[in-house]
C-alpha cells in the first residue's frame, strides 16, 4: 500500500512536517539517509533568529534587505511558534528568549544598523535602537568601545542537539513511520505518484516533502525541478562553562559573530565563518577563521579571553544567493512540496514546516506570512 505523504528529511524541518501531518491524521513516512537530526540541524549554534543577518545587509544593500522582508515576517512568526515547541513535543528544548543584541563599534556601523532597523519594522519587528548609554545598562559585559547598537526581545536560543530527535520521538507517539539510516535516496515520478529509492527499498506516495536540506536540490532534479539550493562549509565554537556572564544573543556589526550562552554555562561562537573542505569533500575547522572568530568575540565581550575553548567543529549549511526561503508545491512537479529555509533554517523551520503541513493537505497556509514570495520558482 502507498504511503499518504513522504517526507525525505530527518532533521528539524522535515520532522516537524511529519509531526504535524501524523497529528492531523495523515499517513506519514519519513526517510532519512543517515542519523535523525544528524547534519545542520544538529551542527547549527542554536540561535534563533528574526533580524536580517547584518553581514549580507552589509555587503548586498538595503534593496536586497527589502526583498528579504517577508523572510523577517516569517521568522517573528516562527519564533512565536518556538514558544509553544517544548509543549508541543513534551521535551525541554533549553529554549530561551533573552532578545538579540546587535552592537556598533563605530558612527558608520550604527548608521548601517538604523538603515537595517528601518527595514525590520516596517516588516513588522519590534526592535530598539540603543544609544551607548542605554547599550551599557543592558549589557555591562560588553567591550567599552562598543557604542550603540539594536535589540530585538523576540530573539533567542535553544539547544540543537535535542530538538530534532524530541520532534521525532513526538512524531512517532502521533503515528508517523520513521526510516532512519537508509542511505542515498533518489525519487521519481511513478504513474499518478511518486517513488522514493533507497538501495533495494522502494516506497510509493501521492504526495512527497523533500526537506533535506542542501540535498534537496538534487533530489527535486528527479522530478524535472531545478532549484538555487547550495551547501557552504562554515564552523562554530564552544567554550567551557562559565558563570552567568552573556544573557543576550550577541552579534557584531562591524564583523560576522553570534555569541550566546548555553544552560550549562557554555558559550557558543559562531556567526558563518568559513570552514575548508578536505580532499574527500567534508568540511573542516579552517583555523585561520577560527583565530579571527574568537578574537571578533574576545573583542565584544573581553570576558571571553580568560576561557578555554573545549571544541571547534565545521559543518555544511544550507544556503541561496538571494537568502529566501523556497517554500511550496512544485510547479512542475505537483504532489511535490519544498521545505527548505537557506542559513536560517532552524529560526525558520517551525513556520515553514506547519505551513507546508497545511498545504500539502490542500490547506491555507497559516495568514501574516507572504507565502507566496517563496513560492518554487518565484
Amino acid at each position: 500500500m502507498p504511503d499518504e505523504v513522504i517526507v525525505i528529511g530527518g532533521g528539524l524541518a522535515g520532522c516537524l512536517t511529519a509531526l504535524h501531518l501524523a497529528r492531523a491524521g495523515v499517513g506519514v513516512r519519513l526517510i532519512e539517509a543517515g542519523v535523525i537530526g544528524g547534519q545542520a540541524s544538529s551542527a547549527n549554534a542554536g540561535s534563533l533568529h528574526a533580524q536580517i543577518p547584518h553581514d549580507p545587509f552589509r555587503n548586498l544593500g538595503a534593496d536586497w534587505a527589502r526583498r528579504f522582508a517577508p523572510a523577517v515576517t516569517m521568522l517573528k512568526e516562527s519564533l512565536l511558534l518556538w514558544r509553544d515547541l517544548e509543549a508541543l513535543v513534551g521535551a525541554d528544548l533549553e529554549v530561551h528568549f533573552g532578545g538579540g543584541l546587535l552592537v556598533a563599534h563605530n558612527e558608520a556601523e550604527m548608521a548601517e544598523i538604523r538603515a537595517k532597523v528601518a527595514i525590520e519594522r516596517a516588516a513588522g519587528l519590534e526592535i530598539d535602537l540603543l544609544d551607548q548609554p542605554a547599550l551599557r545598562a543592558l549589557a555591562p559585559y560588553l567591550g567599552h568601545d562598543a557604542v550603540g547598537g539594536a535589540f530585538c526581545a523576540g530573539e533567542g536560543k535553544a539547544n540543537p542537539l535535542v530538538v530534532t530527535p524530541a520532534i521525532a520521538r513526538a512524531a512517532v507517539a502521533a503515528g508517523a513511520i520513521i526510516e532512519a539510516g537508509t542511505g542515498a535516496v533518489t525519487i521519481a515520478r511513478d504513474g499518478g505518484g511518486h517513488a522514493v529509492v533507497a538501495g533495494a527499498r522502494r516506497w510509493r506516495a501521492g504526495r512527497l516533502v523533500l526537506a533535506a536540506g542542501s540535498a534537496t536540490g538534487t533530489l527535486a532534479a528527479g522530478v524535472g525541478a531545478t532549484l538555487p539550493i547550495q551547501a557552504f562549509p562554515i564552523q562554530v565554537s564552544v567554550t567551557e562553562p562559565a558563570a552567568p556572564l552573556v544573557p543576550h544573543l550577541v552579534y557584531c556589526a562591524g564583523a560576522k559573530l553570534t555569541l550566546k550562552q548555553a544552560k550549562n554555562g557554555t558559550l557558543l561562537i559562531g556567526g558563518g565563518w568559513d570552514a575548508r573542505i578536505d580532499a574527500r569533500g567534508r568540511p573542516q575547522v579552517d583555523m585561520d577563521n577560527l583565530s579571527r572568530n574568537l578574537g571578533v568575540a574576545a573583542r565584544v565581550v573581553p570576558a571571553l579571553a580568560g576561557l578555554h575553548l573545549v571544541r571547534s567543529w565545521a559543518a555544511y549549511v544550507n544556503g541561496t544567493e538571494d537568502w529566501l526561503p523556497i517554500i511550496g508545491e512544485l510547479p512542475q512537479a505537483p504532489g511535490v512540496f519544498i521545505n527548505y529555509v537557506p542559513w536560517l533554517g532552524f529560526s525558520g523551520g517551525p513556520a515553514a514546516s506547519l505551513a507546508v503541513a497545511a498545504l500539502v493537505q490542500g490547506q491555507a497556509p497559516p495568514t501574516g506570512v507572504d507565502w507566496a514570495a517563496f513560492r518554487p520558482g518565484c
